[in-house]
């Protein structure tokens, strides 16, 4: 009897034991597609390499760039955003529904492999300087579907790809990515377009930080001081982000070319004419989904938030918007 009772619960938890596997959520195990790894092979790169993902608001696209074998980092892929809310500018106050902007660090801890909107990322809003600053909120991702409080959603289908990008760079040693969240392409056109808004100072600020990265093609060191970013001090240089920046020395070279760019923005912002305020009823997200909700409605952009449609500029039109095309240039 002794026996018979055994072996029945020997095999109740193995049926059980079965069960479990068969519940198993395993989408953060999801593989990096075998076409991006090509991609990835092409340009010189592997999946364990570092990465840097960088946010366009206005644009409504989210890159990935990747550290290639000469050691500077290349643009691998950009993602449409399907929905971001607020408007361009800081997010501030807990529950402005306002989108973040800043530079942003993701550790491996930040991921999260079972979001309710499939799979996320922390940005890690609020950084030192904006907690410094008395700026609140919480929670603000990169995620899935095609709704957003105050983070970046994409689609289903690229949220699984960006997310297995950085998975794969954070197991290959990488200790945390760094997340440039932007107003807009940083160019003088667009900071001329913007010239009357009051966020124009904290935008320069950004600027600063993504021209150093344009010209480096190494994402920058960035430190708090001055109530403002800084990105010429010394590697995890921990300043007072209230207390006025020292004076520190580049690289002249560097400092030359941002220098040349500095000015080149300011001879556009003096010849310009500023434009009216611009309006939103809250948010924005890529024309590629504008498109398709303009022609098919609710019903057909909730069926297709759950496939990746990767574009080639802001303003492509897709024939085929399930054909993936890599992208080469950004500026």
């Amino acid at each position: 009897m002794i026996t018979i009772r055994f072996c029945v619960a020997a095999i109740v938890a193995l049926v059980l034991s079965a069960c479990a596997s068969f519940d198993r959520d395993d989408r953060g195990d999801v593989p990096i597609p075998p076409k991006l790894v090509s991609a990835m092979k092409a340009k010189g790169m592997t999946p364990q390499d570092p990465i840097m993902i960088r946010i366009h608001k206005q644009e409504s696209e989210l890159e990935v760039w990747k550290r290639d074998r000469t050691g500077r980092y290349a643009l691998l892929k950009t993602y449409p955003l399907c929905r971001w809310s607020g408007k361009l500018g800081p997010k501030m106050a807990q529950g402005d529904r306002q989108a973040p902007e800043g530079f942003y660090t993701v550790n491996a801890g930040m991921l999260n492999p079972r979001s309710q909107f499939n799979l996320s990322f922390n940005l890690g809003f609020p950084n030192r300087l904006e907690k410094s600053l008395g700026w609140e909120g919480s929670a603000l991702m990169v995620h899935g579907a095609c709704s957003s409080s105050g983070c970046y959603a994409m689609t289903d289908d690229g949220v699984a790809e960006v997310y297995a990008v950085a998975r794969e760079a954070l197991k290959g040693g990488q200790a945390a990515f760094q997340v440039q969240a932007l107003p807009f392409r940083m160019n003088s056109r667009n900071l001329a377009l913007h010239r009357g808004d009051p966020n124009m100072p904290f935008w320069r600020n950004l600027k600063e930080g993504a021209d150093r990265f344009n010209v480096t093609k190494q994402p920058p060191t960035v430190a708090y001081c001055g109530r403002r970013y800084a990105f010429d001090e010394p590697a995890g240089a921990m300043l007072d982000p209230m207390a006025p920046c020292p004076a520190i020395e580049g690289d002249p070279s560097i400092s030359q070319k941002l220098a040349d760019i500095s000015k080149s923005d300011e001879a556009s912002l003096q010849s310009s004419t500023p434009a009216p305020a611009m309006s939103y009823s809250d948010g924005g997200m890529h024309p590629v989904f504008r498109e398709i909700l303009a022609k098919s409605g609710p019903e057909r952009l909730a069926k297709m938030t759950s496939t990746n449609v990767p574009v080639s500029r802001p303003d492509a039109a897709l024939a085929d918007p399930y054909e993936p095309m890599m992208t080469g240039s950004t500026q």
